[in-house]
């Protein structure tokens, strides 16, 4: 039995890394830390691209819960992930590409989305303002919603 022990040790021990495997961890880690620095900042310039055009403070009705706000709030935020995660995906092996597309495809995904969420407003005459800031549920909130969405598959399938 313990010869067997020893044996198993030191096959383990004769495994050996591929050359240069320290360095892609670290670069695999430096990517990841610099695409998640940059969707957390478009995330936060979409979400206050959506404040800014919205009537009312979005960040006051979500935080007092106002199920409405939530709803357009949540979805505009999967939207800009949605582009932001294609983006990176195509983004190929060259991280600095990808760095440049995700946020540039980011902004445009931000500056869609409010473009389209006032046109949808415009159009359907719906008071986007007035609904986020209502205290019951509004069903004009999930097509709101719905656009968020949507116009986030639209441009993450027009990247890829």
């Amino acid at each position: 039995m313990e010869n067997l022990v020893t044996t198993q040790l030191a096959a383990v021990s004769n495994i050996a890394l591929p050359a240069g495997f320290g360095a892609d961890l670290g670069k695999g880690i430096g990517a990841i830390a610099l695409y998640a620095i940059i969707g957390l900042v478009l995330m936060l310039i979409g979400f206050y691209a959506i404040d800014w055009t919205t009537p009312g403070k979005l960040s006051d009705l979500v935080r007092t819960g106002k199920p409405n706000a939530v709803i357009v709030t949540a979805s505009g935020m999967l939207s800009m992930a949605l582009i932001i995660v294609v983006a990176i995906y195509f983004s190929a092996s060259d991280l600095t590409a990808g760095l440049i597309t995700s946020v540039v495809y980011g902004l445009i995904g931000i500056v869609v989305q409010v473009l389209a969420v006032r046109t949808l407003e415009w159009v359907t005459k719906l008071d986007v303002g007035s609904t986020i800031q209502d205290d019951k549920f509004a069903p004009a909130s999930v097509v709101v919603a719905a656009v968020h969405i949507a116009l986030g598959l639209i441009v993450a399938v027009a990247i890829s």
